[in-house]
Order: structure tokens, then C-alpha cells, then sequence
């Protein structure tokens, strides 16, 4: 159910006319702003809200909810939904850069605006116009360059390539980030959910493969490189859109999860996926060899009190 409203929704931000606000994705009526985005160890959360030609950016303490600060920009922008799940990011790691987008009233776009401002104050750096129809990705954890994804085809939203934007040179890099073992156009698909590295340094966004094999699309965004990491064990399922990320105890894997449990593992060391292991089955056996002895042990002691009992106070034999 969930897939066929989620493609109705991509069909109908084809269209030309919609006026429902959306954000960066190919996609109408998924806004975060009111959501906000903070980091995971940050204590600061952003919201925006819309104030018709304005926005009002917030900063909120996440324990207790207080307001520490906000402004006001012109123009109409929204804290970035990075995958059709209401993953939000545009703040960078360190908590010293937010970027927002401009909501898109439909697909493609013939331009697209971003807003950069400096946190925690809040001051509006920038505003950013860029040719063509972007919509954000991620941020490297400084703050220094900003990722979209551009849609390279009018009328097919699941073709795209992944550009770098030089925030402090404000200078769209030339170059795809591609995944060198990939063909340049080989990413295809749309974006499902979104997990981050503790240290805010990778990407990771899974992705449906546009019908075709699922994978874990992993952006490094401190030295703009890529790798795409097929999930053959995924093709086929009918529940790709309720599976999440997340991260796979204490090291730096990841769990590809369903409702009933883990569905593949991926290495991001080594940049490969396999299925979860089964939990090891314990050897019992030794335990009831132990677990019989002392019941023999017991039973004996048990014998050895009834035996005293039964012959206490009588005479000792001649």
C-alpha cells in the first residue's frame, strides 16, 4: 500500500500543475521543516516554518523545547527530506553550517534555490540559484561542500547523478561522484531511507533500484567519493519501502531491518552485502551432562539425610 502511495505521489509531482509544497525530492507533500534536522549528539534542534514570502528559522533546545534563536528569510525554504521516508539533513556534523532548500511545485524544475546560513547565530550566508532541477543529498561534516542529486532525464525522476557544490567557493564542481567500479548512469532508483555515520562523515540511502536490484547508495562527503553496494538478497520483496538502516551493534556495518527482523548485513569496510546470520545454536550438551551429575549429587545428599534421620537414637550395635 505504501509503494503504490509513494508512486502516486512521484507520478503526479510530474505533472505541471501541483501547488502542494513539497522539498528537494521528485516528489510533492513530503516537508520536514516543521520536523527540524539536528545531529546526533547535537542539543540543538532547526526547524523552519512558512510565513508565506518569508521563513522563520528556529533553533529549539531538544530537552525541554525552549527557542534559542531564530531568524527570518526571504523567500519560501524548508529543512531538506533526503528520502521519501522523512529522513532530514542540510546541517553539517559540527553544527556550524545549515542549508536549506526551495519546496518544489512540480517536476522537473527549470531552476532550483538554496539557503546557507552559519549556526548556531543563524546568519544567512547565501542564497544559492542553480540551473536545473537538484534536490539536496548531504553535507560533509565541516560544512564545506554541499551534494545534490541533479535529474538528468524531464520525464524520468529515477535518473539523476550525484553532483558536489562547493559551498565556500559557491562553484558547482564539474564531475559526477560515481562510484568508479559503476557505470556513470548505473544508479537508478528512489530514495527509501537514510542513516549517517556517528561521525557524520558518510552517507548511507537505500535505495529500491527503480525495479530492478535494491543497493545502499554510501556517500563519502569528506572526500566526495561513492560506492554502491547491491542488495541482490532484496530483489523481488514486496516490502522494500518499510525496510530501514540501521547500524549493526558496536562496529561500523549496517542492518538492512524489516518489520520481522534483519534482512541482510552490509561491510562498509569492504563495500559488500550478505545475508544475517543465523543466531549460533548452543551445545546443550555438556550442560546436561553438568546439569544430571548434580542431580545425582542431590539426590545422594537427599538419601544420606534420610538415612541419618531414620537410625538417630537408636543403640549402636553390640
Amino acid at each position: 500500500m505504501r509503494a503504490l502511495i509513494l508512486l502516486s505521489l512521484v507520478l503526479a509531482a510530474c505533472a505541471v500543475t501541483p501547488t502542494a509544497a513539497g522539498d528537494g525530492l521528485p516528489v510533492l507533500g513530503i516537508d520536514v521543516g516543521q520536523v527540524g534536522v539536528t545531529v546526533p549528539a547535537g542539543t540543538d534542534r532547526y526547524v523552519t516554518i512558512d510565513e508565506g514570502k518569508w521563513t522563520v528559522v528556529e533553533r529549539i533546545a531538544r530537552n525541554g523545547g525552549r527557542v534559542l534563536g531564530f531568524t527570518r528569510v526571504k523567500g519560501h525554504f524548508t529543512i531538506p527530506a533526503v528520502a521519501y521516508d522523512g529522513s532530514a539533513s542540510g546541517l553539517s556534523a559540527d553544527g556550524s553550517t545549515l542549508v536549506l532548500i526551495e519546496p518544489r511545485k512540480s517536476f522537473p524544475r527549470a531552476a532550483t534555490r538554496f539557503a546557507y546560513l552559519t549556526t548556531p547565530g543563524l546568519a544567512l550566508y547565501r542564497t544559492i540559484t542553480l540551473r536545473g532541477d537538484f534536490s539536496f543529498d548531504a553535507i560533509s561534516p565541516r560544512g564545506r561542500t554541499m551534494f545534490l542529486v541533479n535529474y538528468t532525464n524531464p520525464r524520468d525522476p529515477t535518473r539523476y547523478s550525484v553532483r558536489a557544490f562547493d559551498l565556500l567557493l559557491s562553484r558547482l564542481l564539474p564531475k559526477p561522484v560515481t562510484d568508479p567500479a559503476e557505470h556513470e548512469n548505473a544508479m537508478r532508483g528512489a530514495p527509501i531511507n537514510r542513516l549517517m555515520s556517528a561521525d557524520g562523515r558518510w552517507a548511507y540511502t537505500l535505495y529500491d533500484g527503480a525495479g530492478k536490484t535494491p543497493f545502499v547508495h554510501a556517500l563519502d562527503t569528506a572526500n566526495r567519493r561513492a560506492r554502491c553496494i547491491d542488495l541482490a538478497m532484496l530483489s523481488g520483496r514486496k516490502d522494500l519501502w518499510s525496510l530501514r538502516l540501521h547500524r549493526d551493534g558496536p562496529g561500523s556495518n549496517l542492518r538492512v531491518d524489516s518489520f520481522r527482523g534483519p534482512v541482510a548485513v552490509v561491510d562498509t569496510t569492504t563495500f559488500t552485502a550478505g545475508l544475517p546470520q543465523a543466531p549460533a545454536s548452543r551445545d546443550l550438551r555438556p550442560w546436561t551432562i553438568a546439569g544430571g551429575a548434580a542431580v545425582a549429587v542431590l539426590l545422594l545428599g537427599l538419601a544420606g539425610v534420610a538415612t541419618r534421620r531414620r537410625f538417630r537414637g537408636r543403640p549402636a550395635p553390640a
